[in-house]
Parts: C-alpha cells; structure tokens; sequence
C-alpha cells in the first residue's frame, strides 16, 4: 500500500527542519537591529503568532518582506498564512534545542542595550 504525498500549497513557505538551522545563520539574523527588533516583538508575546501586519517598520514593504524571510530562512521564525494574513511565530523549541541560552541571552542583552541606549522595546 503506498501513502499519498502530503498536500501542499503555492502558498506554503519553505522552513529549514530543525537540524539543518545553523548558529552563524541564526547569528546573522540576529545581527540586524530591525530583525532583532521583530524577534524582541515575537518573544514578548509568548506563544502567540503575529502578522506581518502588526509589525511597525520604519522601512518598505518590500524590504519589510526581506527581514520575515532572512529571519525564516534562518530558522528563527515559522511563517504560515491563515487565510490572506501570513503569521509569524518564533521558532523558540528549536532555536533552544539546538543552543540552549542563546535565544534568552541575546534577549536580554538587547533589553539591557535598549534601556541604556533609551530605545523603546
């Protein structure tokens, strides 16, 4: 008996399996202070899913859509559309996973440099 392949869609959005995300890859993500920003946001709302939508950039779509995707293509973050929203969700199991403390790490690290560079977050 042979199983049916899984159904995809166009719309599905390729994401690196947990044992190919990669700490520099991860790292270079991270290293950009409007990926940090978003990954700061996705992580203050533990567990919850946001839309690209709900993200206040100061920069173009277009370069907006470019951040989602390094982050996702890094293995930071899943995205998934749920009708016409694509949702993002930190990747926190994985990422804790494969380095544990580096995710609560860089975290605080970037509140403790938000707080003494006055930057909201």
């Amino acid at each position: 008996m042979t199983s049916a392949a899984p159904t995809t869609s166009s719309r599905d959005l390729p994401h690196p399996a947990r044992a190919d995300i990669r700490l520099e890859g991860v790292l270079h993500a991270l290293s950009d202070p409007m990926r940090l920003g978003i990954v700061r946001e996705l992580a203050a709302d533990t567990g919850r899913e946001l839309s690209c939508s709900q993200f206040a950039l100061p920069v173009t779509k277009s370069t907006t859509t470019h951040h989602f995707r390094v982050l996702r293509e890094s293995g930071v973050i899943r995205q998934i559309y749920r009708g016409t929203a694509k949702m993002n969700g930190l990747r926190r199991d994985d990422l804790d996973a494969l380095f544990p403390g580096l995710l609560d790490s860089l975290l605080a690290a970037a509140d403790r440099q938000a707080t003494r560079l006055g930057v909201p977050g």
